[in-house]
């Protein structure tokens, strides 16, 4: 970003398509890192996308629950996999959909979408549900392609 909004605003008019995660609208059980740095993702495309905006620049942010990709190698994904793991090639085809439209939140897990409806609703029962989601994949470690992700007992 910080090479190409220089030219985009030279231009004035530009596309910035951040990647974050689902993990970073409603956290990762099990991976306290990998959650907040992909809440920081969601938090800065949200702060390009209304700081550029005047500018003809327009942010996206992609945020995938689990994607066919080393991460998830050849495990069921772990919690990112529950609502299932799309090809990369879908959730590139959804990226150009949505990108066109000009949406800035684009979710290739319509799930998702549902999962932060109910989070916005009542926050106590979602902290309830991913509490569950946690006890089912451990407390301390998850691993999904043999790259650890860790909790916080394990900083």
């Amino acid at each position: 970003a910080r090479h190409l909004l220089p030219r985009y605003q030279q231009r004035r008019t530009g596309l910035l398509v951040i990647t974050a995660s689902a993990a970073g609208l409603m956290s990762m059980p099990g991976a306290l890192p990998y959650a907040v740095t992909k809440h920081a993702a969601v938090a800065m495309a949200e702060w390009l996308n209304f700081t550029y905006a005047e500018e003809g620049i327009h942010v996206s942010c992609l945020c995938p629950q689990g994607v066919q990709t080393n991460m998830i190698g050849d495990t069921d994904g772990g919690p990112a996999g529950m609502d299932g793991i799309l090809q990369p090639d879908d959730v590139a085809r959804v990226t150009l959909e949505k990108v066109e439209e000009g949406r800035f939140m684009i979710l290739p897990h319509e799930a998702v979408r549902t999962h932060m409806v109910g989070k916005a609703k009542d926050y106590e029962r979602w902290l309830s549900g991913m509490r569950k989601i946690h006890d089912m994949f451990g407390k301390d470690m998850l691993r999904l392609g043999g790259v650890p992700l860790l909790g916080a007992s394990r900083l």
